[in-house]
């Protein structure tokens, strides 16, 4: 029941491992699942790219992309993360690097945990679900 985290391609981020999985297993126990095994894969926006073109088929960039492996009520999945889209969007939103990345990690494992955000509606409840996440990340800091 391992959440791992992987770089490919980018240089290794600091960030609190045992403290995030923590909070990720925390985030989804709300939605009634356990943890299984979730790789987190930081790269490049080309890496990713060339992941959006082969698997889904879109040739554009992207900060995060979701592999799900759930099975019954424990989730897994393969979750890889532009570590450039989410400093350009960290600037852009004017905010940390650092919280932009937790709002992305947890982006990834709301998606394992069912949640879509194909339609504006589904954006907005998810854009809500991750800040309900973030002040749960912000009470164990």
């Amino acid at each position: 029941m391992p959440v791992r985290f992987f770089t490919e391609d980018v240089d290794e981020i600091k960030i609190p491992k045992q403290l995030l999985t923590g909070w990720i297993k925390n985030c989804s126990l709300k939605y009634s699942h356990t943890i299984g095994d979730i790789n987190f894969i930081f790269c490049s926006d080309e890496y990713l790219k060339e992941i959006n073109i082969q698997y889904l088929m879109h040739n554009y960039y992207t900060d995060i992309i979701t592999f799900n492996y759930n099975e019954a009520n424990t989730i897994s999945g393969d979750i890889y993360i532009s570590t450039e889209r989410v400093l350009d969007n960290s600037i852009f939103y004017n905010v940390t690097f650092h919280d932009e990345l937790y709002r992305v990690i947890i982006h990834g494992i709301l998606h394992l945990n069912g949640f879509s955000d194909e339609t504006i509606a589904q954006k907005s409840k998810m854009r809500l679900l991750e800040d309900d996440c973030l002040k749960l990340l912000k009470t164990t800091f």
